[in-house]
């Protein structure tokens, strides 16, 4: 197992060289690729969320692209269309693929694009494939859909409904750099000091392979009881209340997609540390982007000003 970890500590350092800080949203990235699973990136403007993500990309040796959502981005304007060619003295249709046809997909701020553009996306992130006309096209192998989300500035956006969000395996918080980050990144993009480029360190091959150690990975009963009765708290409203007296705060809670999402990163965590079993801590850390996204909060807690991440710190502490 330490071999494993001496792979995702290099993956780490090459990125390193072009994105300073975000260590936490790297590493959670990773864990969605090794899922198989899409993640939802959830930052202020400025914070190196696509620069991670195409540096990834290149690490992997995977091929990526960038979808910009605006109001007018239209879902062939994603999946593809049909355009009309001569051959042979005819003329015939020939699909022209869209960029979701890539290894990784960012679609750059989601929540601009219009309910009907978002959904066109559904069918690539569950299924692994597109339907243009009466033709289903699979999509290249691994494919992750990568999106970003600006938490302020609502205005003119469409945000998405809850049935979207459950397909994204995580939502990411990317946080604004310490002060020691911040120097660094005015250093290195103010100066004339030449710009390391990353290396390639993996490929398709041993993405998927590594994908197949993350099912491998044994997980005790006891913690994958420990996950399931975390997904279960988030259902039964009587168990997290602010004080006896008040109400209940979590209105909707989690899906059994979220079980299976929570115990499936909680082993891709354990091995990017270099550990052969998944432990309590993996489970922990992973309850905050696996469910931030699936619960939803009443009108009780919002007006209090909890979050989501303040109730699944609420739900953790009654496990114990």
């Amino acid at each position: 197992m330490r071999s494993y970890k001496e792979v995702f500590d290099l993956l780490h350092k090459e990125v390193a060289k072009v994105v300073i800080g975000q260590e936490e949203m790297i590493q959670q990235v990773f864990i969605a690729i090794l899922c198989n699973g899409n993640a939802l990136l959830e930052g202020y403007p400025g914070l190196a969320k696509t620069l991670a993500i195409n540096t990834i990309s290149e690490i992997l040796d995977l091929s990526f692209a960038r979808i910009q959502g605006t109001p007018d981005l239209m879902p062939s304007d994603i999946t593809g269309t049909s355009i009309i060619e001569e051959d042979r003295g005819k003329r015939v249709f020939k699909f022209q693929k869209g960029p979701i046809f890539n290894n990784i997909v960012l679609a750059d701020e989601i929540n601009r694009a219009t309910p009907k553009t978002q959904s066109a996306l559904l069918e690539a992130m569950q299924e692994k494939q597109v339907s243009v006309g009466n033709q289903i096209q699979k999509l290249d192998l691994p494919f992750f859909v990568l999106a970003t989300q600006n938490p302020i500035e609502q205005e003119g956006t469409y945000p998405l409904p809850e049935a979207q969000l459950d397909r994204f395996l995580l939502k990411i918080k990317v946080k604004y750099p310490n002060e020691k980050q911040e120097l660094e990144i005015v250093d290195r993009f103010t100066g004339n000091a030449r710009r390391a480029t990353p290396r390639k360190v993996l490929n398709k091959e041993r993405v998927f392979f590594l994908q197949n150690k993350v099912l491998e990975m044994p997980i005790a009963n006891d913690l994958k009881q420990k996950a399931v009765n975390l997904i279960l708290l988030t259902r039964n409203s009587k168990n997290l209340m602010l004080t006896r007296n008040s109400k209940n705060l979590i209105e909707y809670g989690a899906s059994p997609r979220a079980s299976l999402a929570l115990i499936m990163t909680s082993k891709a965590r354990a091995l990017m540390m270099g550990r052969n079993h998944v432990s309590s801590e993996d489970i922990i850390t992973m309850a905050y982007p696996v469910l931030r996204h699936r619960i939803i909060m009443n009108f009780e807690a919002e007006r209090k000003g909890m979050t989501t991440d303040d109730a699944v710190t609420e739900l953790i502490k009654k496990l114990k």
